[in-house]
This record gives C-alpha cells, sequence and structure tokens, in this order.
C-alpha cells in the first residue's frame, strides 16, 4: 500500500536569512532532507506538508524549496490570510508552484476571528475557483467551523487533527476526547473530511497507545474510512511522540483490516488532495 502521511511541519534552523515569527517547543530544526529520512526509516511514501505557521506565517517558500530538492515526495500546503483582500491573487499564484495541493485558515479561538467574517468568505471562494482544498484548523472551536463549513457546501474542507484540541507536551488532558460528540455530529456534512492526525497525543496510556482505538473506531464508523486522513502532526507532536511511535501503532495494529489500513494511510489522502507521491 500506498503510506502517506497528511500533516508533517518541516523547517530550517531560526537564522536572520529566515526568522521564526515564534519559537515553539519544537527541535531546534526538522529539513527536509530530515523528514525525508524519518519517512524512509518507517516506510512512508509521502507527506503533505503543512507550511508551519507558528513559524513562518503566510511565508511557504522554505516548503517551495523542500519540494524542489525532493520532487514527488510532498504535496505543499500553505495558510492564506483572510485579512488579505488579494488573496485570491495569493491563491492563484500558489496554484501554478509544483507540488501544491491545498490551503489552510486558522479558525482556533486564540486567532479571535468569527467564523462569519467576509475574509474567510474570500477564502472559501477562492478555494473553490481553483480547485483546492480547504484545510482548516478549528480545535477547540469546533463550532466556528462548523458555521464555515454549513456556509460553504461547495468548498471541499480538510478538518484538521480530527477537530479535537491536542497537547504539545505530555500529559493527555483530563478528558482528551471531550469534543467527539461534535466531531461525530460533523461527520454529516459531505463537503468535509477529517485529518486522523495527532492522535497518539490524545492518550493517557504509553506507546503503542492502545486507549486511542475506541474513540478513533466511532470517528472511523461516522466519517467512513474513505473520508479519514491519518496523520503524524511531526514535529508538532514532538514532544509527546516521535515520528516512528507515531506511524508505528497505525500500521501493527489489530483494529484495522488491510483494506481499511490501506485506506486510512494513503488512499483517503490521495483522494482528497488529488495527489500521490513518486519515489
Amino acid at each position: 500500500m500506498t503510506v502517506i502521511d497528511s500533516q508533517i511541519h518541516a523547517y530550517e534552523a531560526n537564522t536572520p536569512k529566515r526568522p521564526w515569527h515564534t519559537v515553539p517547543n519544537w527541535p531546534p530544526h526538522v529539513t527536509g532532507d530530515e523528514m525525508v529520512a524519518a519517512m524512509d526509516k518507517v516506510g512512508v511514501d509521502g507527506a503533505i506538508f503543512i507550511s508551519a505557521f507558528s513559524m513562518y506565517r503566510y511565508d511557504a517558500s522554505y516548503a517551495i524549496e523542500v519540494q524542489r530538492a525532493h520532487p514527488g515526495r510532498f504535496g505543499l500546503v500553505k495558510p492564506v490570510d483572510p485579512d488579505d483582500p488579494a488573496v485570491d491573487d495569493v491563491v492563484a499564484e500558489w496554484k501554478k508552484s509544483p507540488g501544491t495541493v491545498g490551503i489552510r485558515i486558522m479558525l482556533t479561538r486564540e486567532a479571535g476571528r468569527d467564523p462569519n467574517d467576509p475574509g474567510l468568505d474570500r477564502i472559501c471562494r477562492s478555494a473553490v475557483k481553483h480547485d483546492f482544498p480547504l484545510n482548516m484548523l478549528c480545535w477547540g472551536n469546533l463550532e466556528a467551523g462548523t458555521t464555515l463549513i454549513g456556509r460553504h457546501p461547495d468548498t471541499r474542507f480538510i478538518l484538521d487533527h480530527l477537530g479535537i484540541l491536542q497537547p504539545r507536551t505530555p500529559p493527555a488532558p483530563p478528558e482528551p476526547w471531550a469534543d467527539l460528540p461534535k466531531v461525530l455530529d460533523l461527520a454529516r456534512r459531505k463537503n468535509v473530511v477529517i485529518k486522523v492526525s495527532g492522535a497518539c497525543t490524545l492518550s493517557k496510556q504509553p506507546y503503542p497507545f492502545p486507549d486511542i482505538w475506541d474513540p478513533l473506531a466511532r470517528i472511523f464508523d461516522a466519517w467512513g474510512f474513505e473520508r479519514c486522513l491519518w496523520g503524524t502532526d511531526w514535529t508538532r507532536a514532538f514532544a509527546v511522540v516521535n515520528y516512528e511511535q507515531a506511524v508505528e501503532p497505525f500500521l501493527k495494529t489489530d483494529r484495522l483490516t488491510a483494506s481499511e489500513r490501506a485506506m486510512l494511510m494513503g488512499g483517503a489522502c490521495a483522494k482528497a488532495y488529488r495527489w500521490s507521491p513518486k519515489k
């Protein structure tokens, strides 16, 4: 089967050449070369490279550099700015770049953005116009995300990180799956698929994180495997799990059949982004 990680963040060291906007609790660098080496070690064929908003904001130039160095291994997703009145021009230009597969918005509570913001509507229309799926981070703020999804039925949405707030450091929160009912209800919206990314960070048990499978089974039942995209969320998940630990439980669990595993760990991602890796 083809294994595609639906969410990774690679980046170079914080230097004056390309300074970070903020300094998260991540390794000092995980370059494209280092990311490919980590993927090769555990049999991941390709990945969706989400340009790191915390570090680079709306500048995806490093992702473009990595794609040039490793053509065929990464599909690129760029955050876009709802406050930019010319955002459609930005998306049009992004569409021309080799390897680009989507755009992204941040609709968390911290972002402080009303889901009825006209800038979000501009981006939703632009995603349709340029045939991109729109990735959306709205963990901890699912109501806002649901509002936007409902208002734009023609936009293809990809819900980041299960729609569930995930810890940057251990331990898992007391009720890590508290928003699960909202996530299950959102499955009724047929214009959205869900990333099963960062799931291991929600475990209260050590590797191989056996307590994630019962709540994930409810998500698989509600959404269907063809709408579930496995991913690691490396390197944001760095302080909780390493790359191999985020991959191996899904490769080895007996809770998935061979066909379910193939769809979850690559097939659904290839369909959602209309992209497959070429090694």
